[in-house]
């Protein structure tokens, strides 16, 4: 599903001076794990699910997603991968706060054309409908708490029926029962196929992962 082959990530500060976020890290995914991978700030997390998304390419290494390196395909190739399979939830909701909350849902589907604006909204209700928001689909982002603006970015996520999902923090700023809630709508989804990466400074998430890892300067080391 995703593969990680002896992948490092140098950004070079100016002639003289590098930084290695990422070095040499070897990790294959399988459909349907939770792979939850915890670090501090700094470490590399962010680097690694942008190499991950093909939003940076490796210095070093490979990615790969069905098989596919994404440092051979170009940018129409990439964008097509990233809506057939790649859904993203970031660290801050970055709802549009102009928009109701189904067509927040519903928007990253209408960009890509690939099914009607009404498809797309009605995909928009299933999903909210089944992260227990369906009163809410005609309100807008402020309106919602914390908790329930994670559900939005997570139906979101979900709208273009990717294979794989790259959360970064996804329960940030959430106290301890609404942080569960979240995950067990993640679990959820995971039991129907879907793959998760996620990064964290959280250790207490480490319970729900398939596997675990820490990232340290720049390597992963297993925890579990």
């Amino acid at each position: 599903m995703l593969k990680f082959n002896k992948v490092s990530k140098e950004f070079r500060l100016d002639h003289e001076n590098t930084i290695m976020p990422v070095c040499d890290v070897n990790l294959e995914i399988d459909k349907g794990e939770l792979i939850v991978i915890i670090g501090r700030s700094g470490t590399g997390k962010t680097t690694l699910l942008n190499l991950a998304a093909g939003m940076v390419k490796p210095t070093s290494g490979q990615v790969l997603i069905d098989d596919k390196d994404l440092a051979q395909l170009n940018d129409k190739e990439l964008s097509s991968l990233r809506t057939k399979k790649i859904g993203f939830m970031f660290q801050f909701p970055s709802l549009i706060p102009a928009l109701n909350i189904k067509d927040n849902v519903s928007l990253p589907a209408i960009f890509t054309r690939q099914v009607s604006d009404k498809a797309a909204g009605e995909r928009a209700v299933k999903l909210l409908d089944m992260l227990g928001l369906s009163s809410k689909t005609n309100v807008y982002p402020k309106q919602l708490s914390a908790g329930e603006q994670k559900r939005v970015v997570i139906a979101r996520s979900l709208i273009n029926e990717p294979k794989i999902v790259l959360a970064d923090e996804p329960t940030s700023d959430l106290d301890e029962r609404t942080e569960q809630e979240v995950m067990d709508i993640l679990l959820d989804i995971k039991s129907r196929g879907v793959t998760f990466l996620m990064v964290t400074h959280n250790k207490d998430l480490v319970k729900f992962a398939s596997r675990a890892f820490e990232m340290d300067h720049g390597s992963l080391i297993p925890v579990m």
